[in-house]
């Protein structure tokens, strides 16, 4: 069965449906599952591959939002720019919630019931059909009670454990709300991984691509570890790290004595990079990444590398792991729509922009690059980095090639950036925006019709998960980390002389890029070029913010707030639009762009005073962490008394809803 295909039969729907009833969010609200399950069931292979599959939508990402897709979901970094500024980034407005949140078990509480009954039934001989393929299936769930694992990590850190079904008891499972220290979850998430791998084959025995495979194990691996290992390196000496001063776990007695296994937090950092880089080298060592051939108006396969981001079928492309099949008749999205257009009003960035070398290898400031300025978008483009060359549009160029006329919000030739919309479906943010996932098919731009593949996983990130992680480790590259990333740069039409770019480079000119900081504090010439060459090739694919959380990258805006930036509105490009276009003034109801006043650049959060965006960007550290929802503290405390709850709240958030962060 192929990945989000449901072509189940009948009998087995009725069963499924009856099983996923259970929707509630957390355990305390179960019915055992053995009362709404028949014991028949999960007794044979075919079984087992369409329990698996049905829990993908749940827990993978996808174009599942028709809307922004993948290729939004960067938006509200500096990256990506959307018209309205996330709350995380006004201090104060981001508040505890009284009920739900990512304090939640339903995706957790069905994969467990899987794994509890099928790994028994496999040893004891009791299933049916062909032994490879059982094994297979349940190393999809293990990889994906991994994953969904993973969300939780990385939104609240220090979890439950929970290996298993629990029974319907209020006391057993207040019991079983005990928060794990957050490297104990990256461990058992890593286990998890590693008993997939060791069960799934290297091609899935139905659905191809459509399906996890070993290599996907490996890569999530390589993925977690380097998380974790960089969260630690970065937060250690905090609260948000175990056995850090004020870390929240100190004050329950069933972590306070809590020691590393490794016997250190830099045990535990060696740990995980270590991990990261073994499981990265595996997936980069053995899989070859697509050809760039430059070419950007290609219907078909003339440039493998842009066309790969809005192909229908990608099961052809070797450097594609994992993606979502989409169908017309089944499920679709619009990501080619708002490929052709603003992108749904998600725009890049200028600093996005600026991150991207020439393709000599200098960035853009340095002596000799090269570079031709922003004064129009053809020339932020030439001489650049064969990346933002592909991805990133200009007036003029082709949207459509194949079955003109055929769509009914089809925009044919790029048009100039229409800055002034308030309909999310045609404004363009930032004046910059991106060419990634579209397909040049006509037929794919009938509004909410498009049914191109979304990637879920992609090889290429191994090779930048290894780099990273060797450079984390021993503070030098090795010869595989500099193999790797020659690969990148040459695949991206950059000179490969990566040691001419880190000489070239001067950290106080990269400072409108949040990567370049760790701690509040510029990071060295080489880690930053490690982490722009992350940037720029996984650029509009989702990976950002986890990024700049990991990195500890956005304290500096705690104290001094971040205006996002797009193109040079106010230089020769004004004259590409009317007066009423560029109507502006904070305290103008009818202002559409921001005042030259405040720079020559064009700024999508500061253009109505009345805005909470238009104080800029700024952080606070307790966002780094979401609030767990004061619910659940109440429903697992003794005599209503929220302190006694096994649950502690994260760090600089309060227990009570409808609360800010402490300290603001």
């Amino acid at each position: 069965m192929n990945f989000f295909r449901y072509k189940i039969n009948n009998a087995l729907i009725v069963i499924m449906m009856a099983l996923f009833a259970v929707s509630c969010n957390d355990y305390l609200d179960q019915a055992p599952l053995s009362s709404i399950t028949p014991d028949a069931y999960l007794r044979e292979e075919s079984q087992l591959a369409a329990y698996a599959v049905a829990r993908y939508p749940d827990v993978l990402p996808s174009h599942a939002n028709w809307t922004f897709g993948t290729f939004g979901t960067d938006g509200n970094t500096d990256n990506m720019a959307i018209p309205a500024l996330d709350n995380k980034y006004v201090p104060g407005l981001w508040r505890v919630g009284a009920s739900g949140g990512d304090w939640s078990f339903n995706n957790i509480f069905q994969l467990n019931y899987f794994i509890q009954t099928v790994v028994p039934r496999l040893k004891n001989g009791e299933l049916t059909g062909n032994d490879a393929n059982i094994r297979h299936y349940l190393g999809e769930v293990y990889f994906l009670r991994a994953h969904e694992y993973f969300n939780k990590l990385q939104a609240v850190g220090d979890f439950p454990i929970l290996k298993n079904t629990l029974p319907d008891n209020q006391e057993v499972l207040t019991a079983a709300s005990t928060r794990n220290p957050r490297n104990e979850v990256a461990r058992f998430i890593i286990s998890d991984l590693d008993s997939a791998a060791l069960l799934m084959k290297e091609t899935a025995p139905t659905g191809g691509k459509n399906r996890i495979s070993k290599n996907v194990a490996l890569l999530l691996k390589s993925r977690v570890a380097l998380y974790e290992g960089t969260w630690l390196k970065y937060f250690k000496g905090t609260a948000y790290v175990p056995k850090g001063p004020e870390w929240p776990g100190n004050g329950k007695s069933y972590n306070a004595s809590y020691q590393f296994p490794s016997g250190s937090i830099d045990g535990e950092i060696s740990y995980f990079l270590t991990q990261a880089m073994a499981s990265a080298k595996e997936v980069a060592s053995k899989v070859a990444l697509v050809q760039n051939t430059e070419i950007i108006e290609a219907p078909v396969n003339e440039n493998p590398y842009l066309n790969m981001f809005g192909a229908v079928d990608m099961s052809s492309y070797s450097e594609v792991l994992l993606w979502r099949q989409y169908n017309l008749t089944l499920v679709t999205h619009n990501v080619p729509v708002n490929a052709m257009a603003g992108n749904y009003a998600v725009g890049l960035t200028r600093s996005m922009t600026e991150s991207f070398l020439m393709d000599n290898g200098l960035p853009i400031y340095a002596t000799g690059s090269g570079y031709k300025g922003d004064d129009y978008l053809t020339d932020v483009r030439q001489g650049r980095d064969g990346r933002l060359k592909l991805f990133l549009k200009e007036p003029g160029q082709k949207n459509v090639l194949l079955n003109q006329g055929k769509g009914s919000h089809e925009t044919a030739v790029e048009p100039t950036p229409q800055i002034w919309e308030s309909s999310y479906e045609k404004k363009y943010s930032t004046g910059y925006t991106i060419r990634k996932g579209i397909n040049y098919d006509g037929q794919q731009a009938a509004n909410g019709s498009g049914y191109t593949g979304s990637i879920t996983f992609r090889a290429v990130e191994a090779y930048l998960n290894y780099m990273e992680a060797s450079y984390e480790k021993n503070g030098v590259l090795d010869a595989d980390a500099k193999t790797y990333w020659q690969a990148i740069r040459a695949r991206a039409k950059v000179s490969t002389d990566v040691d001419k770019t880190i000489a070239a480079t001067q950290m106080t000119k990269e400072t409108l890029d949040w990567g370049a900081y760790s701690a509040n504090q510029l990071i060295s010439p080489t880690l930053y070029n490690i982490r722009r060459e992350r940037r720029n090739e996984l650029m509009a694919e989702g990976l950002r913010y986890m990024d700049l959380k990991r990195w500890r990258a956005m304290d500096q805006m705690i104290n001094t707030p971040y205006h996002v930036e797009g193109f040079k509105l106010w230089g020769p490009m004004k004259s590409w639009f009317t007066a009423a276009q560029l109507t502006y003034g904070a305290t103008n109801n009818a202002a559409v762009v921001s005042d030259p006043a405040l720079g020559l650049y064009l700024r999508p959060h500061q253009i109505r005073s009345n805005a909470d965006s238009y104080k800029g960007t700024r952080w606070t550290m307790a966002h780094y962490l979401n609030p767990i929802a004061a619910q659940h503290f109440i429903i697992t405390a003794t005599g209503g008394d929220v302190s006694t709850s096994p649950i502690y709240q994260n760090p600089g958030w309060p227990l009570t809803a409808g609360s800010a962060p402490n300290g603001l």
